[in-house]
């Protein structure tokens, strides 16, 4: 059903997304109240000029495509007929609750991400590190990975697949709100997505806090990855890792005690992990291309964050298994949900 065309029935079906992300909010400023922390709204804010800068590059990206393709005598006609025409607008009109909840959902994040040791110490890395170890054989994950991943070249590029992560998070959910994919299958995944961001990156991450191998030693004056982390830096000298510039500023907005957009430290779980499982199990449903791609694009992040030194090997197991229980517990609730709308139509149905 293409509930596309329709935004009263399509906010309707989409109700307990909003009420999720509205619940996740407001727990997040309760919860920085209760630490005498306010913030305004500068990172909603930024985070809007990105989902517009966004939506303006795939715009174009489109276009370009189409003119190349149709090659039309006038361009801005075709534009205009493509683009403004009133099922297209009712598309966006549709789809814009939606973006608002990604909008507004991150810089709620990082704001909780980075009072995660407001309310729990960083205590969990020594078992992180010991699960790690006793799944290897004694070895840290990034040591067995090495051998294959330890030349500059490679590491710089999966430094770049990891940045190119941020994909899903503004062209990603854009794509998802927009394109004509099955209903229910859009609606679990905004769900999931709501309730990875504040039950995987928030309640998870503040009961395990961790900070991770990169911070391991400038936080918790722990060396366990020093020869990793001069591996990475080595090899900085040679190809542009990015991601340790990205290291390098979270651990500066720490100290800081900033709360912004992009801040926070905590490695258990993975969101890179969770966010990037959770498009696998939407898109495989969408083509099986689109599967296979995205299942290989999860297990590179998945290697990548062990490579880089932001995560733990376990840190991406503990995702998985969280966003399959959650992509799980969406369907059951969106089938509630829908059995309640649909009630009233069947009582007033039946005959008195």
């Amino acid at each position: 059903m293409d509930d596309r065309l329709d935004p009263k029935q399509r906010i309707a079906g989409e109700a307990p997304i909003y009420a999720a992300a509205a619940l996740l909010c407001a727990l997040c400023l309760a919860l920085a109240a209760s630490r005498g922390i306010f913030f305004g709204i500068d990172g909603v804010v930024s985070n809007a000029g990105i989902f517009l800068a966004s939506v303006a590059v795939m715009l174009i990206g489109d276009l370009s495509i189409q003119l190349y393709r149709y090659r039309p005598p006038s361009p801005l006609t075709f534009a205009l007929a493509r683009y403004g025409s009133r099922t297209n607008r009712t598309r966006m009109l549709a789809a814009l609750p939606l973006a608002i909840v990604c909008v507004v959902l991150m810089p709620f994040f990082s704001a909780f991400k980075a009072m995660i040791p407001l309310f729990n110490n960083y205590s969990w890395d020594a078992t992180f590190i010991a699960l790690d170890r006793a799944l290897f054989f004694g070895r840290d994950a990034w040591e067995v990975f090495q051998p294959l991943l330890g030349f500059p070249a490679v590491t710089a590029l999966l430094a770049f697949f990891y940045h190119l992560w941020m994909l899903l998070l503004y062209p990603g959910v854009i794509f998802m709100a927009w394109y004509g994919i099955d209903r229910d299958i859009r609606r679990r995944f905004f769900l999931s997505y709501v309730l990875a961001w504040s039950f995987v990156g928030g309640l998870v991450a503040t009961i395990f806090a961790s900070v991770g191998p990169c911070f391991l030693a400038p936080i918790m004056s722990d060396n366990s990855f020093a020869a990793q982390m001069a591996y990475l830096e080595a090899a900085n000298s040679q190809f542009p890792i990015m991601t340790l510039d990205v290291q390098h500023m979270l651990l500066d907005r720490y100290h800081e005690g900033a709360n912004g957009l992009g801040s926070g430290i905590t490695a258990m779980p993975s969101m890179h992990i969770a966010i990037a499982f959770l498009y696998w199990l939407t898109m495989r449903h969408v083509s099986k291309a689109a599967g296979r791609f995205f299942l290989g694009f999860m297990v590179i992040i998945w290697i990548g964050s062990v490579h880089l030194a932001y995560h733990y090997f376990v840190d991406g197991l503990v995702s998985i298994i969280c966003v399959a229980a959650l992509w799980k517990a969406s369907a059951r609730i969106l089938r509630w949900w829908d059995q309640r709308l649909t009630q009233p139509q069947l009582t007033e149905a039946l005959p008195a």
